[in-house]
């Protein structure tokens, strides 16, 4: 566990003392702005059933930013020390594969929910200022960044997957990209079969994203997202460390 908590330190060292990581957090925040003012303005517009909190988590700009970010954070994680050769000096030390493997992904995993920490103050000063009722109950706001979470870990678990496939920083993006987006596009497959073939539906309901965020965002929690992003996270950890350790050996 200490060479873990070392290594997990490394890999954060690198995230928040990377320029590039501020530069992502500010077109993160703007995307995120422009989604929360986005649904202010809506629901201002005309009265409406619907909460601030759906509104957001189900606008464009909210799939836009969470769609792109993936890519971005976990390009370098095994490309860049294939690529500096800085691999062979971290492979003498004292760790072992799983535990590389795991601090990144555990690393990307936290920037990754760093970036979501400003869009939850916007809605607890937006309530602190008297507009608790257009929040909704605090399932309702606590929720969907349960499941930014569980998503999350699958997504970062196939972006370094991804990574460790090339030594270039741009292949590992354009792939984890492709992947991430071509997920994410499966849940149009739902709405598609809906009335034509029950067990595609049902299949398609376990990766059907949109389905599940606007599920979240009313507060309501659906079993299956507990038990599929889990498995999925970790079976491509265990298919990272499987090429980690062949592309190590190789070289």
């Amino acid at each position: 566990m200490r060479r873990l908590l070392t290594l997990l330190r490394r890999e954060l060292s690198v995230f928040y003392y990377s320029p590039i990581a501020y530069i992502v957090l500010f077109f993160f925040l703007i995307l995120n702005g422009l989604s929360f003012w986005f649904a202010i303005a809506l629901l201002n517009r005309a009265p409406s059933e619907n909460t601030v909190v759906q509104v957001f988590f189900n606008s464009a700009f909210f799939w836009i930013a969470y769609l792109l970010v993936f890519p971005v954070i976990t390009m370098r994680l095994f490309a860049e020390e294939f690529k500096l050769g800085t691999i062979e000096t971290l492979m003498t030390a004292p760790v072992r594969d799983w535990e590389v493997v795991a601090s990144k992904f555990l690393a990307a995993l936290i920037f990754y929910l760093s970036l979501w920490l400003p869009s939850l103050l916007y809605f607890i000063v937006f309530g602190w200022l008297g507009n608790r009722s257009a929040i909704g109950s605090a399932g309702q706001l606590w929720a969907p960044y349960l499941l930014l979470l569980i998503m999350g870990m699958f997504n970062v678990a196939l972006g370094c997957l991804a990574s460790a496939f090339t030594s270039n920083q741009i292949v590992a993006a354009m792939i984890s990209l492709v992947l991430t987006i071509g997920f994410f596009f499966l849940t149009l497959i739902n709405y598609v079969v809906n009335n034509s073939s029950p067990f595609l539906r049902d299949i398609t309901a376990y990766v059907a994203q949109l389905d599940h965020m606007d599920s979240f965002s009313r507060g309501v929690l659906d079993s299956r997202v507990f038990v599929f992003y889990p498995s999925m996270t970790f079976l491509l950890l265990v298919m990272t460390y499987q090429v980690f350790q062949y592309r190590r050996w190789r070289a």
